[in-house]
């Protein structure tokens, strides 16, 4: 029985060491960006990285034309304001892993964070952007590099107000999604770090149809749902938690969103995976929300990442010829405001109930930032772009044959 006992321990340790996730190796990857600044970013060894456009501003989300260009929204910097730019990455040249020409689509925006491309049943091609305070669309003709159509429809209002970082900041960003049914799906963040609101439509994620017809809440309880996209399915959503519960929680949320779901803002949040019910007022207020009595019916999250870690874009690889990123997420965590908790600032990789693992890190060293990686847009099985809306790059990674 002693022998059985001893051998037993080392066994039911190997096989569980067996069953976890083997971190891959990350080495470093010299960045040398035309501004002069020189750093490492640390990726796989089998990865290259490369500065595909420069030059831009607050660069954030990706959309692919039905001709195959790829655009990109610019918001220009982190205040209210029209200076936003949606861009048109052209010319992609996959031996330099550059684009020839950046060229200017539209100009003058209220903090473009989205945009997405819909053909019709008619075969009509739509162009829709996500500006702070509404939702426009309007036809797309292929290879044109301004827009044709001068006239957008307005789809959809939102509210505007509460710029205030006293009360947490506010979230000016809308991002958009289409289902592969063409149902339209937009996510409007709340306007405090937690209060009761006073509009409906905040802290949801909306759906209606391609004209705007049809609108109704898809899932609220969503304190800020940046990260919004269809893959293998689901309609997946990456979350911010609140900022009153400390350093170290709450958990910054992903969730394959479900049709009438509450998850729970802001009268919940999770914590390592957890939910609980929120009984600290925040700073703003002198008692907590009261807008949900329990969290009983609140759903756990897909996956989840460190606090204030600032969950944003992110794809899926499920025909991935590499094993460490195949039928997984690789998401971009923009990092905590704070440089002091250092959560985030780096691309993990995210299967659902397995450890988090860091596909590439190094963008913040020490107290020195080098970028905040944004959006990230699969190209292949292997090679993909992504944004760093901090130095206004967008880089170009792949796996080498």
């Amino acid at each position: 029985m002693k022998i059985f006992r001893a051998l037993f321990v080392p066994l039911a340790a190997f096989f569980l060491f067996q069953s976890l996730p083997a971190q891959t190796r990350l080495t470093p990857h010299k960045i040398s960006l035309k501004s002069g600044k020189v750093f490492n970013l640390n990726l796989p060894a089998d990865y290259e990285i490369t500065p595909a456009a420069e030059g831009l501003k607050r660069v954030r989300f990706f959309a692919k034309a039905p001709d195959g260009r790829i655009f990109v929204t610019d918001m220009y910097n982190l205040t209210d304001n029209k200076k936003g730019t949606v861009y048109i990455l052209d010319d992609f040249d996959e031996k330099t892993g550059k684009f020839g020409k950046v060229v200017p689509y539209l100009t003058n925006l209220r903090n473009p964070n989205s945009a997405q491309f819909y053909t019709d049943a008619d075969g009509q091609n739509w162009f829709y952007l996500a500006e702070t305070d509404k939702l426009t669309r309007r036809r797309f003709t292929p290879g044109e590099t301004k827009p044709s159509d001068l006239k957008p429809q307005t789809l959809a209002t939102f509210p505007d107000y509460g710029l205030s970082y006293k009360y947490g900041g506010w979230h000016l960003t809308r991002t958009i999604a289409f289902a592969p049914n063409g149902k339209l799906y937009v996510a409007v963040g709340s306007s405090c770090n937690a209060c009761d609101e006073k509009e409906e439509v905040r802290a949801s994620v909306l759906e209606m149809n391609p004209d705007g017809s049809g609108r109704r809440i898809f899932a609220k309880g969503l304190r800020n749902a940046v990260g919004l996209k269809w893959r293998a399915g689901n309609l997946f959503a990456s979350n911010q938690g609140s900022d009153h519960l400390g350093l170290n929680k709450p958990d910054e949320t992903f969730y394959a969103l479900k049709d009438g779901a509450d998850y729970g803002w802001a009268s919940c949040y999770q914590s390592n995976g957890k939910v609980y019910f929120d009984t600290t007022p925040p700073n703003d207020l002198k008692k907590p929300t009261k807008r949900l009595k329990n969290c009983d019916n609140v759903p756990a999250s897909y996956g989840f990442f460190p606090s204030h870690s600032s969950a944003l874009g992110f794809d899926y690889f499920d025909d991935a010829t590499d094993d460490f990123i195949k039928n997984a997420f690789l998401v971009s965590l923009h990092g905590s405001t704070n440089k002091d908790i250092g959560h985030g600032y780096k691309i993990v990789v995210l299967r659902k109930g397995e450890k988090l693992q860091d596909f590439m890190n190094g963008f913040l060293q020490g107290s020195k930032v080098w970028g905040r990686p944004c959006d990230i847009l699969r190209l292949s099985e292997n090679a993909f772009l992504f944004t760093d809306d901090y130095s206004g790059v967008v880089y170009y990674v792949r796996r080498r044959k």
